[in-house]
């Protein structure tokens, strides 16, 4: 959640870091704020809402050369100009901006804050109080600020600023994402490397429980017990155009259009010199020794572990199970003697699947993430990983994320069936490529799924999308979709199931979206429809080609009935763009939502 920027050099701060926070603004918050430190002293500017807000309210004639900046999702304390960061100390000394959570915060006030007037309702405070504490106790800033971090539990990355060492800007990370940039004569922190690439490509991973001091010359890394840490920086391989709009309206509009793109990138990323499509021979090594698959996943990625969850028993004959990672990290249900974890997180950085991993690690077990950040959290601390090649997604709301998993998965499979010996009776390249056709002409029918939204979702409250099979799974990330960004109340059902309960919410005009692409299940599906419109709802049936109906509203292109997913999901996600615009909602940026997960 939240985003955190830094910059220390030669520039005036000021815009560097409120560029910054808006590269951040795709993970979601409800108030955003700087500091920026010049020879007069910290001048601190903050406010509720928007970026937009906050520039407002900087006073341009304050210069500075270094400053930090911070995005906030709420956690602790509603959203609110006092609950906003940067925090201060009581006396003005210190300044902080933190993201994650500290778990004994309270613990921490009773004993060591009982005599300090606290301003806000954050954990965050804490922090910064104890330091000053600590300082007035005869510490200098560094010892203070070690201090400090071993008594913290929880996540946390941290950035300080202290007006008596001009000079410096004091950073730490426990669990929460956060990178230090390199640049002549200037150094930056983020949370996020595209938040700095405006001045650098060149950046730093920092690890748990790791603190560094980072000047205009210098960045020294050190562990808890002050042993220097030297590491080499990485090239951040991003290019700057593909987290702009461009000629696009809204973020979310520009990834549904770039899918059928993203998946021709990811035949190519995996597709060897051959012609055939390539996996690490360790990790399909690691699948075939594996008696059970576990996929853990959150949200839209738990829909796609569904999905994934099918190719993988189909065609490589591996039984998998699929699990919420909120749940599983506090419910482990009893595992099978030889497991192998999958973690699918489009950030690599969702705190709930991280909880997972490092519990799965524990007890010695191997493990494989599927994301589209390299050298993220998830990726460095699993044994294999594979790319998502989707490129940079900041639309809340994921889309392109979504197919990239399920086509990776796919891969994954189809690679682990032949590394298994067993014979499939299709060419994955080839109908990977019939996909990536029907993506494009999906994404130009834009026109027709616009009205589509306007019939059945204008003045709709609820919604109910139902499918049969993989059908479902695929209505379940379109109920996701729409009431993300619409605020509609959705949910997805399998087919069979609104008779066992659910037909009773119908009323009369209730849009219920029914998929209906797989031959097997056909005639049931539309068996449920027949069962919804006599209790006066009002149907909305996407079918393939080749399965259709005289009254389907909407017929996908057809393609391999176990690839379905990656082409019913666009009109859902297009349905959920033009209920939402025509609702006056924020399309990349809903309310209450961030993008990426960062505390449990």
């Amino acid at each position: 959640m939240c985003g955190i920027v830094g910059y220390i050099g030669y520039s005036d701060v000021k815009e560097i870091l409120l560029k910054g926070l808006e590269k951040l603004e795709y993970r979601g918050y409800d108030s955003a704020g700087i500091a920026i430190r010049n020879e007069e002293g910290i001048h601190v500017f903050k406010e509720k809402g928007r970026i937009a807000d906050l520039r407002k309210s900087v006073d341009p004639s304050v210069a500075a050369k270094a400053g930090i900046g911070h995005t906030r999702w709420a956690t602790h304390g509603a959203p609110s100009k006092l609950n906003a960061h940067p925090h201060q100390s009581v006396s003005g000394r210190f300044t902080l901006v933190h993201n994650g959570v500290i778990e004994n915060y309270e613990q921490l006030k009773k004993e060591y804050l009982f005599d300090t007037p606290l301003k806000s309702d954050t954990d965050t405070e804490v922090i910064v109080q104890l330091i000053e504490l600590f300082v007035n106790e005869g510490l200098d800033t560094e010892a203070a600020f070690r201090k400090t971090l071993k008594l913290l539990k929880g996540s946390y990355a941290l950035a300080l600023l202290d007006t008596e060492a001009p000079d410096a800007i004091f950073v730490a990370k426990n669990k929460s994402p956060l990178l230090v940039g390199l640049g002549e004569g200037f150094n930056v922190v983020a949370s996020d490397a595209m938040a700095m690439l405006q001045v650098t490509d060149q950046f730093v991973e920092l690890m748990d429980q790791e603190m560094v001091i980072v000047t205009k010359e210098q960045v020294t890394i050190q562990n808890l017990d002050g042993e220097r840490i030297t590491r080499a920086p990485y090239t951040a391989e991003l290019d700057a155009s593909d987290i702009e709009k461009g000629t696009y309206a809204h973020y979310m509009i520009k990834e549904i259009d770039e899918q059928p793109l993203v998946t021709r990138k990811i035949i190519q990323a995996y597709q060897s010199e051959t012609g055939k499509l390539s996996i690490d021979a360790n990790i399909l090594q690691a699948l075939n020794e594996a008696d059970r698959l576990y996929i853990v996943a959150c949200g839209t990625s738990y829909h796609a572990g569904l999905v994934g969850k099918q190719f993988l028993e189909k065609m490589a004959k591996i039984p998998t199970e699929v699990h919420v990672a909120s749940e599983f990290v506090y419910n482990m249900p009893m595992l099978s003697e030889k497991p192998l974890f999958i973690f699918i997180s489009q950030s690599g950085e969702t705190a709930d699947s991280r909880a997972v991993l490092v519990k799965v690690k524990e007890l010695g077990y191997q493990a494989l993430t599927i994301t589209n950040v390299p050298g993220s959290t998830l990726s460095r601390e699993a044994d294999y990983t594979l790319l998502l090649h989707a490129g940079p997604e900041i639309a809340v709301a994921s889309t392109k994320a979504y197919t990239a998993q399920i086509a990776v998965l796919a891969i994954l499979a189809n690679a682990a069936a032949q590394f298994r010996g067993r014979a499939l009776d299709f060419d994955l390249v080839h109908e990977l490529g019939i996909v990536a056709n029907a993506m494009e002409i999906l994404c130009d029918a834009k026109e027709e799924l616009e009205q589509i939204a306007r019939d059945y979702l204008a003045t709709a409250r609820n919604c109910f999308f139902i499918g049969r099979s993989t059908d479902f799974y695929v209505g379940l990330e379109g109920a996701l979709k729409l009431k993300e960004i619409s605020y509609i109340q959705a949910e997805g059902f399998a087919g069979g199931e609104l008779k066992h309960g659910t037909i009773a919410l119908i009323e009369d005009g209730t849009p219920v979206i029914a998929l209906a692409t797989q031959e097997g299940v056909n005639l049931s599906i539309r068996g449920n429809v027949k069962e919804v419109a006599a209790r006066g709802a009002n149907p909305c049936v996407i079918s393939m080609k080749g399965l259709e109906s005289e009254d389907d509203r909407f017929v996908i292109p057809e393609v391999h009935e176990l690839l379905t997913p990656l082409i019913s999901v666009i009109p859902l996600q297009l349905l959920a763009y033009y209920a939402a615009l025509h609702r006056n909602c924020d399309v990349d940026k809903p309310r209450n939502l961030a993008k990426s997960v960062t505390v449990e």
